[in-house]
């Protein structure tokens, strides 16, 4: 298995595209980021990530991130697309969703191609990290997570979006603390 898009190197930091199987919209509930944010806040309290930046966008989440010592980031992702798919299973079937037999069919689907056992697929397999290597690089990603709600048009400024770190940047009120980074 190729190892050129995975978090390999500890105490090293990484930009991350998680993303939903078949790019469906699941982030567009409110409950759903709620998964997400929380789960994020788990892992920054309980698995050792650090995160510097994030954005919970409607199909796929970005995050600049890295693992504390002692703590492997490739373990950290692992458990959280666990944690978080039956999360995302489990809201979908208990509360109010009117697309809810059309995802759990379609993640149900999305199993038909595995080898082991397992009623619902909700992320793509693996994730895409790149290692941060230069401050240009950072800088380049940092603009590029905090400007996709305003290029996907859901926000007419990034720190109007609620669920990015783009409000850390601004100073401003946010659902999940991170790590701001002084390369701006």
């Amino acid at each position: 298995m190729s190892t050129k898009y995975k978090a390999t190197m500890s105490d090293t930091g990484y930009f991350i595209t998680i993303t939903v199987v078949g790019w469906i919209d699941v982030f567009t509930r409110l409950r759903q980021r709620y998964v997400i944010i929380n789960a994020l806040k788990y892992c920054q309290k309980h698995k050792g990530l650090e995160i510097y930046a994030y954005c919970i966008m409607p199909s796929h989440i970005y995050l600049l991130c890295k693992a504390k010592e002692g703590f492997k980031l490739s373990h950290i992702m692992r458990d959280f697309k666990k944690h978080t798919s039956k999360q995302i299973i489990d809201t979908i079937i208990n509360h109010p969703e009117s697309r809810r037999e059309w995802l759990l069919d379609y993640f149900k689907q999305a199993c038909n191609h595995l080898i082991r056992k397992q009623n619902y697929k909700v992320w793509q397999d693996g994730y895409h990290a790149e290692i941060c290597r230069t401050n240009t690089f950072i800088q380049q990603k940092l603009k590029y997570i905090h400007n996709n709600p305003v290029k996907d048009k859901i926000v007419e400024k990034a720190e109007d979006y609620i669920f990015s770190s783009a409000r850390n940047y601004a100073d401003m009120d946010s659902e999940l603390e991170v790590l701001v980074l002084s390369v701006l």
